[in-house]
């Protein structure tokens, strides 16, 4: 293949989000109008980190003029990552070098995002880059007000299954607990379960810094189950973002291994381990209740994207390549009130980590307070209320002192409900 100069590269890293192919498809048409040559890199970092050049795909007008409308990625995504290893970031900017390459568009999460700043950082000059932050998790640290693009799409997809399952657990009289994506922060969860009108949604933001109690995540779940029971209910559909197991303490789970993040939703025991100890909770009280665990991300990934993240993502793969045209570099893309807005690098860095900075879901927030509103859990009002202790503790038959000590605890990491 014969290189030219002033080449612009794409590649995809991370997992896959709705609108990957509209940043592409804008991206390229945007360079290719201006006279330039785009290059997809194939399967992300995991072929050019090993200085191998074959994978590649000329990108065109013509190829490219219509993939917005396709979930998935058609140049491929992978995980690899070459920041473990400084000598292959600087193999993979030799592998751009060698392939003509002087600008990169990177589309990805925080992994990616720190690869692309390394990688940017290695070029010294020899290569610009800027990033299109994507991610279902919507985790990256854009102003509050932002989304990273896939998401809505992913919340509107997962509201759908949801509002599914609730018509079935209020026909079959059974609980569903609905395990979302989200490695660290909860805003998928939250997205789906407040849209959707779900019994309650958990996230582990509402126990801030602090390590989740596995009796505390049972408990919170056995006492929804009661509070509905009590009101006579037999069925609800709890929302519960992955994050939760990489919150919980690990000197609480034995054996039992939750893998999370970069290789599934609660892969392979969040859900049916919580199925199974909240179903046990129960019991202790004489109380049966079908537990149905179900896991929901994969479904919602490589979907095609709604208008409005077809829309945002063509927007953002526009000013990538513009950004990169009129010689911008080393910052991610973002849009604010349907402008261009630039975010330097530097800016992403948390001075803690030295990574990437993660946005998480703010607790204190009114949108969150609503969302806690509408939810059916144990609160402490349920603790003041005589009428409804006594009610909570005649379905466990147990005392109302012996119901408060039971699960009162749950409580003590809970926001006053907003009025």
């Amino acid at each position: 293949m014969a290189h030219r100069k002033d080449r612009l590269a794409i590649l995809v890293g991370g997992g896959p989000a709705p609108g990957i192919n509209s940043v592409i498809g804008a991206a390229t048409i945007r360079a290719a109008l201006e006279g330039g040559e785009v290059l997809g890199i194939e399967d992300g970092f995991e072929w050019i980190m090993q200085g191998d050049i074959d994978h590649v795909t000329p990108l065109t007008i013509e190829a490219t003029g219509r993939i917005h409308f396709q979930g998935g990625s058609c140049i491929g995504i992978s995980r690899a990552t070459p920041t473990e290893d400084p000598h292959q970031l600087e193999t993979s900017v030799l592998a751009l070098l060698r392939l003509g390459v002087s600008q990169l568009i990177t589309i990805g999460g925080d992994t990616t995002a720190f690869a692309a700043m390394k990688l940017e950082e290695c070029a010294a000059g020899r290569i610009r880059v800027v990033h299109v932050p994507k991610t279902i998790d919507n985790d990256l640290p854009l102003s509050p007000w932002v989304d990273t693009f896939g998401f809505q799409t992913a919340r509107h997809l997962g509201v759908e299954i949801v509002k599914n399952l609730m018509v079935d657990a209020r026909a079959t009289a059974r609980w569903y607990f609905v395990i979302v994506m989200g490695r660290r922060a909860g805003h998928l969860a939250l997205g789906i379960g407040k849209a959707a009108g779900a019994t309650l949604t958990l996230i582990a933001e509402e126990h801030g810094d602090e390590r989740v109690r596995l009796r505390t995540l049972i408990d919170t779940l056995a006492g929804a189950v009661i509070k509905r029971l009590a009101h006579d209910r037999r069925d609800g559909v709890a929302v519960i973002s992955e994050g939760l197991a990489s919150a919980l303490d690990p000197a609480e789970l034995d054996d039992v291994h939750l893998g999370n993040g970069n290789g599934g939703v609660g892969e392979p025991g969040l859900g049916a381990m919580l199925r199974r100890r909240v179903a046990q909770r129960l019991r202790t009280f004489g109380l049966r209740t079908g537990i149905v665990a179900k896991d929901i991300g994969y479904e919602l990934r490589c979907a095609d994207p709604i208008p409005f993240d077809m829309e945002y993502a063509r927007d953002l793969g526009y000013c990538a390549a513009g950004h990169l045209l009129e010689g911008g570099n080393a910052a991610l893309i973002s849009m604010e009130g349907g402008q261009l807005k630039p975010i330097p690098f530097k800016d992403l860095i948390d001075a803690d980590t030295g990574r990437t900075r993660v946005r998480l879901v703010n607790v204190s927030s009114t949108r969150y307070a609503v969302a806690q509103r509408y939810m059916i859990r144990l609160e402490r009002e349920d603790f003041d209320n005589p009428q409804e202790l006594a009610r909570l503790a005649a379905v466990c038959r147990l005392s109302i002192e012996e119901f408060r000590d039971e699960f009162a605890h749950v409580v003590a990491y809970h926001r006053p409900s907003p009025r």
